[in-house]
């Protein structure tokens, strides 16, 4: 009974004991959930927060985004949640305080101030606003001062604009810092060393699109912790510092696209731990190091558009973790380097490649065959190389995950290989530019369901497409078959209800567009290029074209007539140049709120220019040549500066410039000869930046051309025509001392020829207008067409006007660069400047009709590219040099000169002649015989005509890119190494 009661007694405390233990843990529990709760002033901050903002979805790029605050209740709501659980907050298990705000993506508009009660949520760790709008505003001072506990700190493409506030530098518990892609974001006034220098924890350093416009600071060399920076985009110069390749856990380094950032690869240890390397479009040069072989955990690698040595060391091969390889210009290939393809045979150890890119790299020799190891593979660009023979057919059988594929601008022959047609995955082919050859079914496209862009443009093939055919086409969203040797409309067109971009220029198609194409197409086409077939028209002619969505129109070199359709208002270029369309031009041409380029040249055009056309705000090429307008020309550059090249000549324009034509900052290229102009010489041209060319030739200009106004005026002049004018006065020698562009050539990266292009990230599939400087220019005693001017001609013709006195010696010597001078017809006195022979570019010097008197120098015999050479109807006398160039030129160079003598004229000169001045009967010879100055001749010099100068060059050019991958993939620009450089569509 004892032992009972006592089991009895230890039960009981044993309960006790137990529920006093579980009433504790459940008193912990219930009083965890209450601390979990939001703090009133929290839950405030947080409604105020929200409600300084709309909800715009656009705000947001994000496919997934969505706005996370429009769950939350509004100020005042009586239904009072608890601000922990709501969508994008994150609490303190303990304090209940708000340590996360997480709203990426989730469609705010607005603006933050310093008032932002953002700022009183002091306990923040991690703040993402990332992918939202704010509207430009600048991040305030007090995210420093106010969010100290910050960890993570995330404000990138939101809208941010203004310096970034050195305030940040004290947030020193920063592991993650972005505020990439906000292009209104700088860093002048504070600069990167300030802000990143107590940032002793910082991992991650993410600034790309911020304008640093600086070096990079060495301080970064000491930022052990960092795995990831992204400095791309920002504007850096200098040397990159080589020590931040060696930290210790590095495993993301992007420094892309900052083109003044020099740098080299230093010696890479086995301990190296990067995954993503990015140094493309910089400065970085050298050689690529044998130990880049030790970087054996990189999976991502871009030196595209740099400096390296060609030399690819054969450890390449062991980056076997590589998916991801471009090379694209990673060499300077204008300086003789090439590659031949077993060159890179390491790379067939790359087995996990899925990406490679070898283009513009001078790749020659056959197809490179390492390229059948890569079975990985899905994306394969060798574009603008210099690979010949066959395509090989092993391609489609080793290469079965192929998406992309581009060969064009190569030298590859033979047929298009039947094999292609088993690339199942393929969604692009380019074999446009090349020497393909041979008959191409295009029903055998029909196997390639997911094919969406074909190229197959300029080479030899002939399309053989069979009408009625029942063959099921994929559905192309870009179709290039340019010069194909079609002559009608491909029928499958019909069936084309996704197609997007079209080009079948230089065919043999006749007749009229039918149509049932812009039925097709009506919805969808951005871009049409019918260019030099043989069209007369529209069927059903329309008033309006028909695609409601057009942004590039090209019809030029046609046979179409009457007047122009009218554009929609999506319309980007409009090109209908070469036809015989006539009538005046539509005021409808007014509410074309993109157009960019307007191309009208060479047809029946006439009546008065629109004045809407000079009020444009984004009208950029426009040209207009060899029609019949006429009154006055309308006031560019009123409103945006935006036009950078303006060709009205050969015209019956009338009145005088209109002087807003200073504020055409832009504008490269300005063409009115062969006009009515009556004006003063427009000084006020003399400010505009980039000016290259000034054709003013055949109007009625007059006056003296007196001093400029600075001593900068034309800095950057290289073509100037003034001839068949009424200037007067002496020779413009203080203009003359400043065209430094006239003594020397600069190089230009870009092309080899003048050219402008129009903007193309605004275009769908990116393509844009580039159009080369076009003139009609008496060189040589040739009138010689330009359609394209090589970039380095320099050429000032100041012929046919009532210029007087002598020439100036010391500033005509100092022109170095010249090509072409005339000074013909004019009244020009004194001696033929010895100096001239300083200018030993020179290939044409017309000095003929003036009243220059002496001797002939004979250092111009130094001149070893004067192919041309008049010095006729003056008054000179004594012997003409001998040697080089001279012993070319035919006697009617030196006519109406009775005192010259020489071997080549019918006058021998006697021993004394050279030294023994005219008697006075000669110069009277010559005044009677006068000079023809009311009347435009030129001598025509067969046999002499060489050097730099090309006649007749051939023509504009279409060229595209793809905005985005496009851009970089589908259709890059080539280095200006070869006239291939301005060839048109690169698909």
């Amino acid at each position: 009974m004892k032992m009972e009661s006592w089991l009895s007694k230890f039960t009981c405390f044993h309960c006790l004991v137990f529920l006093l233990l579980n009433a504790t843990h459940c008193f912990s529990f219930v009083q965890t959930q209450t601390r979990t709760l939001c703090h009133a002033d929290e839950h405030s901050f947080l409604l105020q927060f929200k409600e300084s903002f709309t909800i715009d979805k656009s705000a947001s790029r994000s496919p997934f985004a969505h706005p996370k605050v429009a769950s939350w209740p509004r100020e005042g709501d009586q239904n009072q949640s608890n601000c922990c659980s709501w969508d994008g907050v994150e609490c303190h298990v303990e304090s209940g305080r708000v340590i996360g705000l997480d709203l990426k993506s989730s469609c705010l508009y607005g603006s933050i101030n310093s008032n932002s009660t953002l700022f009183r949520l002091v306990h923040l760790q991690m703040l993402d606003l990332s992918d939202n709008n704010f509207n430009l505003s600048e991040i305030p001072l007090r995210l420093g001062h106010d969010l100290s506990s910050l960890s993570y700190l995330n404000l990138s493409l939101s809208a941010f604009s203004g310096q970034i506030p050195s305030e940040i530098s004290k947030l020193s518990k920063l592991s993650t810092l972005d505020l990439s892609q906000n292009n209104g974001l700088e860093l002048r006034k504070s600069n990167m060393r300030i802000l990143v220098q107590n940032l002793t924890s910082i991992k991650q350093l993410h600034f790309s699109y911020v304008g640093i416009y600086s070096t990079v600071p060495d301080i970064l060399v000491n930022a052990s912790s960092l795995t990831s920076l992204n400095l791309s985009y920002c504007g850096l110069y200098g040397e990159f510092p080589i020590g931040i390749f060696h930290l210790p856990n590095l495993e993301e380094l992007r420094l892309q696209f900052n083109i003044d950032l020099n740098g080299y690869f230093p010696k890479f240890n086995r301990t190296n731990s990067l995954k993503i390397l990015d140094v493309s479009k910089t400065n970085f040069f050298g050689e690529l190091p044998s130990s880049i072989g030790n970087l054996h955990s990189l999976n991502y690698f871009d030196i595209s558009n740099c400096g390296f040595d060609s030399h690819v060391p054969s450890s390449f091969g062991n980056l076997t973790q590589l998916s991801f390889l471009k090379m694209a210009s990673f060499h300077d290939v204008s300086a003789g380097q090439f590659l031949v393809p077993d060159s890179l045979s390491c790379f067939g150890k790359l087995t996990k490649l899925n990406y490679l890119d070898l283009s513009d790299i001078n790749l020659q020799g056959n197809f490179p065959r390492f390229v059948a190891n890569l079975t990985q593979l899905a994306f394969l660009d060798l574009f603008d190389n210099s690979l010949t023979g066959e395509i090989p057919s092993w391609l489609a059988l080793e290469l079965n995950q192929l998406t992309f594929m581009r060969l064009t601008f190569n030298d590859l022959q033979g047929a298009v290989p039947k094999s292609l047609f088993h690339l199942k995955n393929l969604e692009c082919l380019g074999l446009s530019y090349n020497n393909l050859s041979g008959l191409v079914e295009f029903d055998e496209f029909s196997n390639l369901k997911k094919l969406k862009l074909l190229g197959l443009s300029d080479n030899k093939l002939s399309m053989r497409v069979k009408s009625g055919s029942s063959a099921t086409l994929p559905k192309f969203e870009v179709l290039n078959l340019a010069e194909c040797n079609l002559t009608e409309f491909p029928e499958f067109l019909k069936n084309q209800y996704e197609l997007g971009d079209l080009h079948l220029a230089g065919n043999n198609i006749h007749g009229q567009i039918p149509k049932w194409l812009w039925n097709a197409t009506r919805e969808t086409l951005f871009n049409l290029n019918l260019g030099s077939n043989f069209l007369t028209g529209f069927e059903e002619n329309p008033v309006t074209l028909p695609w409601k969505n057009l942004q590039m129109f090209v019809l030029g070199n046609n046979r179409l007539q009457g007047s122009l359709p009218i554009p929609p208002q999506s319309i980007m270029s409009y090109i209908v140049s070469n036809n015989s369309y006539s009538e005046e031009v539509s005021p409808l041409f007014c509410n074309l709120n993109y157009l960019q380029v307007l191309n009208l040249a060479n047809n029946n055009l006439s009546g008065m220019l629109p004045q809407c056309l000079g009020k444009s705000s984004s009208l950029e090429i426009l040209h207009l040549m060899f029609n019949s307008f006429h009154g006055d020309i309308p006031p560019f550059c009123a409103n945006k500066n935006s036009l950078k090249y303006v060709s009205l000549g050969y015209n019956q324009l009338q009145g005088m410039l209109p002087r807003s034509m200073a504020d055409c900052i832009q504008l490269k290229f300005l063409h009115i000869g062969n006009n009515q102009i009556s004006d003063i010489f427009p000084s006020w041209l003399g400010v505009l930046p980039v000016l290259r060319a000034l054709i003013l030739g055949s109007n009625a200009f007059h006056g003296i051309i007196g001093k400029p106004p600075t001593d900068h005026e034309f800095p950057n002049l290289c073509i100037i025509d003034l001839s068949n004018n009424l200037f007067s006065g002496m020779l413009p020698s203080k203009y003359m001392e400043n065209w430094n562009f006239m003594k020397y050539v600069v190089a230009n990266e870009e092309s080899q020829y003048f050219t402008v292009s129009s903007n193309y990230s605004t275009n769908k599939y990116g393509f844009y207008y580039k159009f080369s400087y076009e003139m009609i220019i008496p060189v040589k005693g040739v009138e010689l067409t330009y359609h394209q001017t090589p970039y380095d001609l320099r050429l000032i013709d100041f012929s046919s006007n009532r210029f007087e006195g002598e020439i100036p010696a010391s500033i005509i010597g100092s022109l170095g660069a010249l090509h072409v001078l005339n000074l013909s017809n004019n009244t020009l006195s004194g001696q033929i400047p010895s100096s001239l022979a300083n200018l030993t570019a020179l290939e044409s010097l017309d000095l003929s009709q003036n009243k220059l008197s002496g001797m002939i120098p004979g250092s111009l015999a130094q001149l070893t590219f004067l192919g041309y050479f008049n010095v006729s109807y003056n008054h000179l006398w004594g012997p003409i040099p001998l040697g080089q160039q001279f012993g070319t030129f035919l006697e009617d160079s030196y006519q109406g000169n009775s005192g010259l003598c020489g071997e080549l004229l019918s006058k021998k000169c006697e021993a004394s002649e050279s030294s023994r001045r005219p008697p006075r009967s000669s110069f009277e010879e010559d005044e009677e015989a006068g000079f023809p100055f009311e009347f435009d001749w030129y001598v025509v010099l067969p046999g002499v005509i060489s050097g730099l100068i090309v006649g007749v060059v051939a023509g504009n050019t279409l060229a595209d890119k793809k905005h985005e991958w496009f851009v970089e993939t589908f259709s890059r620009r080539r280095k200006p190494t070869t006239a291939r450089a301005t060839r048109g569509r690169r698909t």
